[in-house]
């Protein structure tokens, strides 16, 4: 499904390599995405967790994001560590391949979470009777739990490879320059399943959403709030996407086709738009307050500021 890298590292060419970039660069951004990541999805969590008099299948997309970044995020220490040492990896193999594993399960596990829950939100807008079976809790919950299946099992891809010693330094996280060919075929699978497709189905939900209420006289009470939220989610999900996912994908993918070449403003933006998918773990949370489904009363609950 995926690369077995994170395509930020440099060729054998001295006069390419970016590893005092690299070192500056990834600990402070990954601490940052840490502590953001950590605190907002972890208090999210919390807040979906809490009982309350309704519950909607739209919490369950959320929460299980919100889990998957939360997972992700526990990962960020160890790549500070690396990047602070120079690339110089001293937590074992194993620790290793569950790095790129993990960045590559939540990057998808969240781009088809997002998708799969603005898809409902417009059909429970458009045609909230007649669907009522797919916006269900426990349709939500076997969704949800084949996304995870899917993508965790195609994803152990990346497992295959683990550390490799070099100028008396253990590296991780490094392109494979010797399979390079596999990766191309992956990265373009990987492409137009695990970005394009989602990306053309949230475009699709926002455009028939807005003729939606284009077309329809939409009165102040009930409804409107509905489509306003539909409209929200899919908002914020292709904000993620062309801010966090899409300049990644492009930048992986040049970097793949231009591997031999020595570029290193290439290099270097590739480390830059690996930060920003990362960083789609602190932009959930905004998606979870702005259009959440009863989670701004749940948190005047919790606040003590209201009655479940």
């Amino acid at each position: 499904m995926e690369q077995n890298v994170n395509f930020s590292d440099s060729n054998n060419n001295s006069n390419c390599t970016i590893e005092n970039f690299k070192r500056e660069f990834y600990p402070i951004m990954y601490l940052i995405i840490f502590v953001w990541g950590a605190l907002g999805n972890g208090f999210s969590i919390f807040v979906f967790l809490q009982p309350y008099k309704k519950s909607t299948s739209v919490n369950v997309y959320m929460l299980n994001l919100a889990i998957s970044d939360l997972l992700f995020t526990t990962t960020l220490p160890f790549r500070v560590d690396y990047y602070f040492r120079g690339s110089n990896w001293i937590f074992g193999d194993l620790a290793c391949r569950l790095m790129s594993y993990s960045m590559y399960v939540n990057m998808y596990s969240s781009i088809y979470f997002l998708t799969v829950l603005s898809v409902v939100r417009f059909l429970a807008t458009v045609h909230p009777f007649r669907l009522l079976h797919v916006t269900s809790i426990r349709s939500a919950w076997i969704l949800c739990g084949i996304i995870w299946i899917l993508i965790i099992a195609s994803s152990t891809v990346l497992l295959k490879s683990g550390v490799e010693q070099q100028n008396n330094v253990t590296l991780c996280l490094e392109l494979n320059h010797n399979k390079i060919v596999i990766l191309k075929v992956l990265n373009y699978i990987a492409l137009a399943v695990g970005f394009f497709l989602p990306f053309c189905t949230l475009s699709i939900c926002y455009l028939l959403i807005i003729r939606t209420l284009l077309k329809v006289e939409i009165p102040e009470s009930g409804p409107r709030g509905s489509h306003r939220k539909a409209l929200t989610t899919i908002i914020i999900a292709l904000i993620i996407f062309l801010l966090c996912f899409l300049p990644y994908h492009i930048l992986r993918t040049l970097h793949l086709e231009k591997w031999d070449m020595c570029r290193a403003s290439l290099h270097k933006a590739v480390v830059i738009t690996l930060t920003l998918a990362a960083a789609n773990t602190c932009l959930n949370p905004l998606l979870y307050y702005f259009a959440g489904e009863n989670f701004k009363d749940r948190l005047r609950v919790i606040l003590g500021k209201g009655h479940p």
